[in-house]
């Protein structure tokens, strides 16, 4: 059975008059942490909810021990989805304002309990307006929800078997920033050694998810393997999942994703830190 991964605007306005659908708006910025849900307020897709990454789809920071946005606790998430009025078995579709970067975030998260039933919006916000499609300031009511997580359909890694891992290790950051020629964000610049740089922007074309044959070609010419699973991560975390839904997308294997990302290994001095290609 094919994992479901986007949705395009024209099946979601379908999806929304033929059953109930749950739409999570993620929009976010890294900048400016609050303008998300102001974007949100201004306008957002009828009958969708807000989700803030920090708050919502992250854990606690715990300063030298954890990245930006480490996994919330499972049980804390759960509690999440339930007050963002997701059912069981519900028809989920997460989107924000345009590369499905965050959306990625909560679609490998409703995964990660189990809840198969999760797309991303291909274009998000931006795509749906410019198909001058409705938009409301309406914000819908919850009572909140008996969702039960179940087994994970989702893998991830730890940082202490990164270094003997025999899968392929990936980068959704830039080229510039896995070569360790600039770090705006994080206190340390460079990659974690082995690792390709798998640049998340490059799997969209005008805004747009590339095309699963167009994705699965650019992944086998990196380098990745058609029977192997790819570790992916980025700097905390985040992106990476916007690498796993287009490996998926390709026909690729289920990836391997590191949660702590490139914010978490240099919490560590120990860690081995490389530059360069």
């Amino acid at each position: 059975m094919a994992v479901k991964t986007l949705i395009s605007t024209t099946d979601l306005q379908q999806l929304q008059q033929s059953e109930q659908v749950a739409i999570i708006d993620c929009r976010f910025s890294l900048m400016d942490a609050e303008i998300g849900e102001q974007q949100y307020a201004a306008g957002h897709i009828p009958g969708a909810r807000y989700a803030h990454l920090n708050r919502d789809l992250s854990g606690p920071i715990q300063p030298g021990k954890t990245g930006r946005h480490p996994l919330p606790d499972r049980d804390t998430f759960t509690n999440t989805v339930r007050q963002l009025g997701i059912e069981k078995d519900q028809t989920v579709v997460a989107y924000d304002a345009d590369t499905g970067a965050y959306a990625a975030r909560l679609w490998w998260l409703l995964r990660w309990l189990g809840h198969a039933n999760v797309m991303v919006l291909d274009g998000g916000m931006n795509a749906w307006q410019a198909d001058q499609l409705p938009v409301t300031k309406t914000v819908p009511g919850t009572t909140g929800t008996k969702f039960e997580p179940t087994q994970s359909l989702v893998k991830s890694i730890e940082a202490a078997d990164l270094l003997t891992t025999e899968f392929q290790i990936t980068d959704a950051r830039d080229r510039a920033r896995f070569r360790g020629e600039v770090e705006p964000i994080d206190p340390v610049a460079g990659h974690i050694p082995g690792a390709t740089c798998l640049p998340f922007v490059d799997n969209l074309e005008a805004g747009r998810f590339r095309t699963p044959e167009t994705l699965r070609s650019s992944f086998i010419a990196a380098g990745l393997s058609s029977t192997e699973p790819t570790v992916c991560y980025c700097g905390s975390g985040v992106t990476a999942c916007h690498n796993a839904l287009a490996l998926l997308h390709a026909g690729m294997p289920e990836p391997i994703l590191y949660p702590g990302s490139w914010s978490e290994w240099i919490t560590h001095p120990d860690r081995p830190i490389a530059k360069g290609e």
